[in-house]
C-alpha cells in the first residue's frame, strides 16, 4: 500500500479513535473498543512511517522500533521516548490476557491520541 493511502487511513483511524475517547466510558466494553482503536492506530502509524521513509529514500524500517527511530531522526516525531512508550504499551496489549490489566492502559490513551494526531499533521505537511 502506498504512503498516501496509508496516511489517509491513519488520519481516519485517528479521528475514530478521538471520537471513541470522547464518549462517556462508563463500561468496560467501550474502554476495550478504545484500546482496540489505539492498537489499530499504532499499526497504521508505524507502517505509514515505514512507507514515507521508503519514499524519502531513508533507511529500511522493518520493525516498529526502527520506524520510530527513523521518524525521530527525520523530525516527524518530537518525543522519541513517548513513542517508545506507546510501542511498549502496544506490545504489552499484544501479550495481555487479563481484562483488568488491559483496561489499566485506558487512562493513558488521550496522551497517545495527541501523539498520533501530531504525527498525522507532520506527515500530511511532508506530503504536501
Amino acid at each position: 500500500m502506498d504512503s498516501s493511502t496509508l496516511l489517509k487511513d491513519l488520519g481516519k483511524a485517528v479521528d475514530q479513535f478521538e471520537a471513541a475517547l470522547a464518549l462517556d466510558a462508563n463500561n468496560d466494553v467501550l474502554k476495550a473498543g478504545c484500546i482496540q482503536y489505539f492498537e489499530f492506530c499504532f499499526e497504521l502509524a508505524w507502517k505509514t512511517i515505514k512507507s514515507c521513509a521508503q519514499d524519502e529514500g531513508l533507511m529500511e524500517c522493518n520493525s516498529p522500533k526502527s520506524a520510530l527511530r527513523q521518524a525521530f531522526a527525520s523530525g516527524w516525531i518530537d518525543d522519541e521516548e513517548a513513542w517508545l512508550n506507546i510501542l511498549s504499551v502496544r506490545n504489552q496489549m499484544s501479550h495481555t490476557y487479563s481484562a483488568n490489566e488491559a483496561l489499566k492502559v485506558f487512562d493513558a490513551l488521550p496522551g497517545h491520541l495527541k501523539a498520533f494526531k501530531a504525527l498525522v499533521v507532520t506527515l500530511q505537511a511532508l506530503r504536501a
